[in-house]
């Protein structure tokens, strides 16, 4: 928009933008001071994302503040981002992890760099826009990360500092595939329900620790992981169980669903 007092609007012609007249009556009824907003706390919801229904019918997962900044000051502790990266968001909002990508560079000062709506599926778009505005930090489910590496040459997008992966299991060739064609990138892997503030786990790929497996991690911070068994005792080690999750991520609930 462009600021106008009234007896001089006519100098500026047609404009293809909004104006905003400095003499108009409205602003006299304005308040001097910013409205009084009610407090919001960390127990206040944040965020409903629906699941994918792959147990039945999607359900909306009522997701707390507390619990997404808990995720984003951990990603922050961890990356250590900074003014000099650029983020690229490209998932869609029906994906808890566009949470991260939009607001993990704005609290750390890095650049926000949005994809074009659909552009999440080309893998010469992400290739072009990658290199065109120099980003240093993305996201791919496995799927597509295979896409990206079947459809682009190997050695391009030579800033990205880091790669990370979540959604759907990582397999142990594509994480040797997605180093080879990303040399100078760090590879992450990342587990969470929709049910818990994005991620839970984080794993990092290290070469001289390759165990021929992709983990899902390690707890990230005030997070806890526990394996039990069908009577929820704790399995032994190398025993299969299921993953039981607590702290701060864990959801208030489904929405409109008390039970």
């Amino acid at each position: 928009a462009v600021l106008v007092q009234g007896e001089t609007r006519t100098l500026l012609g047609e404009l293809a933008v909004p104006t905003l007249d400095l003499q108009d009556g409205d602003w006299e009824v304005e308040a001097e001071h910013n409205p009084v907003v009610p407090a919001i706390t960390p127990q206040h919801l944040a965020y409903v994302i629906y699941t994918s229904g792959s147990t039945g019918k999607p359900k909306g997962v009522a997701n707390q503040h507390d619990g997404v900044v808990n995720r984003l000051w951990w990603a922050q502790s961890e990356y250590r981002i900074g003014a000099d990266d650029r983020v690229l968001q490209k998932t869609p909002f029906g994906f808890d992890v566009s949470v991260w990508e939009i607001f993990l560079p704005l609290l750390a000062g890095a650049q926000l760099v949005m994809a074009r709506p659909g552009g999440h599926q080309d893998p010469h778009y992400l290739m072009e826009v990658i290199e065109r505005r120099s980003i240093s930090m993305l996201h791919f489910v496995p799927s597509m990360l295979q896409a990206f590496v079947n459809q682009t040459p190997a050695g391009r997008c030579s800033t990205l500092k880091r790669v990370l992966c979540s959604g759907e299991a990582l397999p142990h060739a594509l994480q040797l595939q997605g180093q080879a064609h990303f040399p100078k990138s760090e590879l992450h892997n990342l587990y969470g329900p929709t049910e818990a503030a994005i991620d839970v786990t984080a794993w990092h790929y290290v070469a001289e620790q390759d165990i021929g497996i992709v983990p899902i991690g390690r707890p990230i911070a005030n997070t806890q992981i526990y394996l039990l068994d069908a009577h929820g005792q704790p399995v032994p080690i190398g025993v299969s169980g299921e993953i039981h999750i607590g702290g701060i991520g864990v959801a208030r609930g489904y929405l409109n669903r008390p039970e």
